[in-house]
């Protein structure tokens, strides 16, 4: 199973509390997946508001890393609200996957 650094686990599966305001990163690592001699030539994130209204987190970047790691940078939401976020990869064998968590946004104080 893969490590989850600061995700939190629900009965639903992986999510993770961003603040609104914040910017951040948000790594999926496919090494232990992938067989040893493919990489990921292509990745796409994707983000969802689970109650159907309209997306106001934003992916500002994504980029591969180390042929294994997609990362995403993501900003905004609204607080009270959870976002579905998809990573979906392709292979440079041919090979496609994906994986997702939620982020709940809320308004984090001291």
């Amino acid at each position: 199973m893969a490590q989850l650094t600061g995700f939190k686990q629900d009965n639903i599966g992986a999510y993770i509390i961003k603040d609104p305001a914040a910017t951040l990163d948000y790594t999926v690592d496919w090494t232990d997946w992938l067989p040893a001699a493919e990489v990921v030539s292509s990745a796409t994130v994707t983000i969802t508001n689970t109650v159907g209204d309209s997306t106001s987190l934003s992916v500002d970047s994504t980029a591969i890393n180390d042929n294994k790691k997609v990362t995403a940078n993501i900003s905004g939401g609204e607080g009270g609200q959870i976002y579905n976020v998809e990573y979906t990869i392709t292979t440079d064998g041919g090979l496609t996957d994906s994986r997702n968590f939620r982020i709940k946004c809320v308004e984090r104080q001291l």
